[in-house]
């Protein structure tokens, strides 16, 4: 549907065996473009998987580069692009799609500890911040012209209870977003939020395990957040990876050149706006 060949994307968090970062690093494959994966390394539990999805990746004719690198840091950010740029030459679209999992920061804010909400704005917002900052130098650098899409949320629209460093962190990168889309695009580099819905993934086992109620087993809050999401959907089911998927393959295509700046709402219309 949307020709990428010839084009290079880097995407990050993408070591999900049924996560985001994988089915948008596949979607992109199959419109033509090469691919580098990052996920933060070889030890990241069930998230580890590069080395599948990069045989995934070729066995669809395409190049893939595995890098393993923490995105909030600036010097692993800055090495990673390097290899990138070593092994393809350029980069055309970047992918932010890596985040910090459920976790010790979903609490109340009055028993929200200041190192579990550091923790979530150093990967959710830092971590975008410092691969746009590095990308978006080296597109200015050949000459400008490309694509960056920021992995939000419909929680970066809607605060929700027990998620506050999580929303404050979505929020910000829907702001940042727009900024960085100002600055860019007398340079026609286009930057662009998606804001997902609840997505059936590893992220909803974290989800479940630290909201679960006390003597519900997490299992059973995995199917009740569920429920509730296809319940809420105006369109009778949840959020799938592939939905996700569409949109940025469609983001990172000529088709969306008109359009910069934008948060798009992915969510089978639980939130209407």
């Amino acid at each position: 549907m949307y020709d990428l060949r010839g084009k290079v994307a880097l995407v990050t968090g993408a070591a999900g065996a049924a996560g985001l970062g994988r089915a948008i690093a596949l979607r992109l494959a199959k419109e033509g473009a090469d691919l580098v994966v990052n996920d933060l390394s070889e030890d990241a539990g069930s998230r580890t998987g590069l080395p599948k999805v990069v045989d995934e990746i070729e066995a669809l004719g395409q190049g893939a580069l595995a890098v393993y690198a923490d995105v909030s840091k600036a010097d692993q950010v800055e090495q990673m692009v390097a290899q990138a740029l070593e092994r393809f030459g350029r980069l055309d679209i970047l992918v932010n799609n890596a985040g910090a999992p459920a976790g010790a920061d979903r609490v109340p804010v009055v028993e929200l500890e200041e190192e579990a909400f550091d923790f979530v704005l150093e990967v959710n917002l830092k971590g975008t911040f410092l691969c746009c900052r590095a990308v978006a130098r080296h597109m200015l650098q050949r000459g400008g012209g490309g694509t960056i899409i920021n992995i939000s949320s419909t929680s970066g629209k809607h605060g929700v209870a027990r998620f506050a460093a999580y929303c404050a962190s979505k929020f910000a990168v829907r702001g940042f977003t727009q900024s960085l889309a100002r600055e860019l695009s007398p340079q026609q580099i286009t930057v662009y939020a998606i804001c997902p819905g609840l997505i059936e993934s590893e992220r909803i086992d974290d989800m479940a395990t630290v909201l679960a109620a006390p003597g519900l087993d997490a299992a059973d809050h995995r199917e009740q957040m569920i429920a509730t999401a296809i319940q809420n959907s105006a369109l009778g089911r949840m959020t799938g990876q592939s939905d996700i998927a569409n949109v940025a393959a469609f983001l990172a295509s000529d088709q969306s050149d008109f359009m910069t700046g934008a948060s798009l709402t992915v969510d089978g219309g639980i939130h209407m706006e």
